[in-house]
């Protein structure tokens, strides 16, 4: 069976992706609705920024963020806006993007072990 006979028999498959941003939001280290409003201007659909049209939806629920696409969407992308969002913002350096434990599709901000650091540096 070839690609385009197997693409074509079924539907889309779409994909549902969350990034909880609970503890920085809780210490105000930023802010949720401009997260929301950047992945708005910058996700790419069809190779255009600020195409999402009905395709791809972005909703924000108290402290987390809810990507939604009909089509492909790929878990990597929504880390790499993510990130280039941290570094934006300069909280690069205190938080990190890693997915959760429990649940595949969420994305979780946190931040970086600095006192297991310090504790090893005075041995």
């Amino acid at each position: 069976m070839s690609k385009s006979a197997a693409a074509g028999k079924g539907k889309k498959k779409g994909s549902t992706f969350t990034i909880d941003c609970a503890k920085p939001v809780e210490d105000k280290i930023m802010d949720i609705a401009s997260l929301e409003k950047f992945l708005q201007e910058r996700i790419k659909v069809a190779g255009k920024t600020a195409n999402l049209g009905d395709a791809v939806t972005v909703i924000r629920e108290k402290s987390k963020i809810t990507v939604t696409s009909d089509s492909n969407f790929s878990k990597r992308y929504l880390k790499y806006l993510t990130k280039k969002y941290l570094k934006k913002h300069n909280v690069r350096d205190w938080l990190r993007v890693i997915s959760s434990n429990k649940d595949r599709n969420v994305y979780e901000l946190r931040y970086f072990n600095i006192a297991e650091n310090e504790a090893e540096d005075e041995d």
